[in-house]
């Protein structure tokens, strides 16, 4: 790995880190008495101050994608950014509940357009034999945020990672995909270069850079445009768009939302009501999370997305379908083998989530979508990520009080229909370039070059030869 691409990957962390952040502060602020004193919160304005984010973030996701494919990747992390670093200054120094909100609506602003450009960025810049790893840690570094959120807890200190990432920024090329696509050829073989640590004459760069330019000029041949209408225009394309609209029920709604947001209602009904317990426990889930989304993520090139998302989400559904049994059977009781058993059933379920779902949430969806669909589609995936995440956020504290365990069990019989779907639908990524996972989903490959992974391994012979670009 290059020192470029290692900063590549480094972009992509701080601005998980500041995301994550903001989910887990909600989860350790709503269980703080002084925080609930301090607003008067009620079980509506408790999840109106969660779930602005997500209303913040839904506008802003619909004109993601327009903004990186006409200003760039980069720029959209650099804007993103911004709008993040407003919206920290005003959540923390809210003098009111109206500001909080709006502070946080400017976060979820910046949440929105930040998952679409980094993602984009990072699965059109890093290497391929890293680039499930790259993005893997996107959402694996939510945990980082996680525990830095339950462990700290201030609302200002959520700017930092943000500052980080501009600052990390001035360093990086823009993606190498975005260059070539506006005709910017010679600039984009350089960064190529750069990021494998090696000269414009190498087979590999080569290789990958002819693959490039033959399938952007395929598609701009096509008459394929960048624009949100291209994603519905042929079978294939709503395909791709499917696949990838489907990682926002598959990560918001499997239970782990309600775990982030919501774990002091969780554990007082599992018999934990003490508020500093509640919170102790929340640093020892994220620093979990951290670890096993961490081997998630190395492990995702070897497994294969789709074995990993079923592993996943098959043990996740298991285990939330005993913190249901459980918290049915010793909520309300003072048995403390029975308290036990929920709250390790808890950090099962997010041991499995972690592990699989986690690392996904952002790397299948830019390798499924081809390059003039792969912002908008990636700009789509939020709209409907984030609604998944405002149902959530909104509908479980009334679930809870109406059904209590109930909704575990309504939750874990939805993943069952999810699994189900994964395996009819999802086609297989691992091994290959974005634009060689162009050709697995379309039957065709657009560039008569050898496939990159026999010329690195030494396969084939690739020799290097003059042509116009």
């Amino acid at each position: 790995m290059t020192w470029m691409t290692a900063l590549v990957i480094a972009v992509c962390v701080v601005d998980s880190v500041t995301i994550a952040y903001d989910g887990s502060l909600m989860g350790s602020l709503n269980v703080m008495p002084a925080y609930t004193a301090y607003f008067h919160l009620t079980t509506t304005t408790k999840s109106l101050n969660t779930a602005i984010t997500f209303v913040g973030a839904i506008p802003m996701a619909f004109v993601s994608g327009p903004i990186v494919n006409w200003k760039g990747r980069k720029f959209g992390i650099y804007l993103s950014a911004l709008i993040q670093i407003l919206g920290a200054i005003l959540q923390g120094a809210a003098q009111n509940i109206a500001m909080f909100i709006v502070g946080r609506f400017f976060i979820g602003m910046g949440s929105g357009l930040a998952t679409a450009a980094a993602a984009t960025y990072v699965a059109e810049t890093v290497p391929s034999k890293i680039r499930s790893f790259a993005l893997g840690l996107y959402f694996t570094c939510w945990a980082v945020g996680g525990l830095i959120a339950a462990g700290v807890i201030p609302s200002l200190l959520q700017a930092a990672p943000s500052v980080f990432a501009i600052m990390i920024l001035f360093f990086l090329p823009e993606s190498p995909r975005w260059l070539s696509y506006h005709d910017r050829n010679d600039e984009a073989v350089v960064v190529l270069a750069r990021l494998h640590g090696t000269s414009i004459d190498d087979p590999v760069v080569q290789v990958q850079h002819r693959e490039i330019m033959d399938t952007l000029q395929y598609e701009k041949d096509e008459g394929k445009s960048v624009s949100i209408r291209e994603l519905f225009k042929t079978a294939g394309n709503r395909k791709r768009l499917l696949l990838a609209v489907s990682l926002g029920p598959l990560t918001m709604l499997t239970g782990s939302n309600v775990i982030t947001f919501y774990f002091g209602d969780m554990l007082s009904q599992a018999g934990i009501s003490d508020s500093n317990t509640q919170l102790q426990i929340n640093v020892i889930l994220s620093a979990w999370q951290l670890c096993v989304a961490f081997s998630g993520s190395l492990s995702a090139e070897k497994i294969g997305r789709k074995t990993l998302c079923l592993a996943s989400l098959g043990l996740a559904t298991i285990f939330l379908y005993m913190v249901g049994g459980l918290t049915a059977g010793f909520g309300t009781s003072s048995n403390k083998a029975g308290v036990y058993g929920t709250v390790t059933s808890i950090f099962l379920f997010l041991g499995a989530y972690s592990f699989g779902l986690t690392p996904l949430t952002v790397m299948y969806g830019p390798e499924v979508l081809s390059y003039s669909l792969r912002a908008s589609g990636m700009g789509l995936f939020l709209v409907g990520s984030k609604s998944c995440g405002l149902l959530v956020t909104f509908a479980f504290p009334y679930g809870f009080a109406a059904i209590g365990w109930k909704m575990y069990m309504i939750n874990a019989s939805f993943n069952v229909l999810l699994w189900i779907f994964v395996v009819i639908y999802w086609v297989e990524t691992k091994g290959h370039t974005l634009e060689e996972i162009d050709a697995l989903l379309d039957g065709e490959k657009r560039s008569d070059t050898p496939d990159l992974d026999l010329v690195q391994n030494g396969k084939i012979d690739f020799v290097v030869e003059e042509r116009a670009m």
